[in-house]
């Protein structure tokens, strides 16, 4: 392991600059680094699914500052905005569901409320997904995916790691906000950052079984946390600085 240690700590290192987010090398967290509004953040976050280089397009042609406008005229100017799974509907609504709740709290507060009972990000991330459906009001098969069903529970009231989703593109979020480095925001200053689980997608999962740190074969939340509890052993308390290493090393297929 101190050798897969070796090569993870080099592309850390190698990879922790602005240089790896140009419209070369596309990634969402490209659009989102230009704002410090953490609800157009999210939105980056959400829509963070497919190719890279279509995301990145998708999100460049969103105006985000519509988040303090208002209700007619976010229907009007995202008439026609549409994104994979997402109808105009779709899109008009998460933009109206989030503009009223910037008016009323913030995300952070939000997370916190649910993070604080037991230091867990997954209580944190419940607690905004629940927010965001209470708000909206609205159900469709394009606005679920967008944000995700709440966690599933078992019978003592515990988050469901076994056929739960990796919940990749909310863990990516909180890696962008938590983490502060040449990639990383930084803009959320009271969460842990040895308390984040891997952002885990298909190149991060299969990089990790071919490095030997995922002996499990299936795609699930329960796989997201046995990969961070082996990436704690090279870094207890930032384990999630690997996250943007793997990813790149899958999609470059160099493994």
């Amino acid at each position: 392991m101190q050798d897969i240690k070796a090569l993870l700590d080099k592309e850390v290192s190698s990879r922790n600059s602005n240089c790896e987010l140009s419209y070369d090398k596309p990634d969402p967290l490209l659009v989102a680094s230009r704002y410090k509004d953490e609800y157009t953040i999210l939105l980056c976050a959400l829509f963070a699914y497919g190719n890279a280089k279509l995301i990145v397009k998708f999100l460049d042609s969103l105006d985000f500052s519509l988040l303090d406008e208002s209700e007619e005229k976010i229907d009007k100017e995202l008439e026609g905005f549409y994104y994979r799974f997402q109808n105009s509907e779709d899109v008009k609504k998460i933009f109206k569901t989030f503009r009223q709740m910037k008016q009323e709290d913030s995300l952070n507060n939000i997370f916190l409320k649910g993070y604080k009972k037991e230091n867990s990000v997954l209580e944190g991330l419940d607690s905004v997904i629940n927010k965001i459906h209470s708000v909206a009001n609205y159900k469709s098969k394009g606005f679920t995916f967008l944000v995700s069903k709440p966690f599933k529970r078992d019978k003592q009231g515990n988050i469901k790691e076994i056929g739960t989703a990796p919940y990749k593109r909310w863990n990516m979020f909180l890696r962008w906000m938590v983490r502060n480095d040449e990639l990383d925001l930084g803009l959320w200053r009271e969460i842990d950052k040895k308390d984040l689980i891997l952002p885990l997608d298909t190149h991060t999962f299969k990089v990790s079984q071919k490095l030997g740190l995922l002996k499990r074969k299936t795609y699930d939340l329960k796989s997201a946390i046995e990969i961070t509890y082996k990436l704690k052993k090279f870094d207890m308390n930032d384990p999630i600085k690997y996250d943007f290493a793997l990813y790149r090393i899958g999609q470059e297929k160099r493994i």
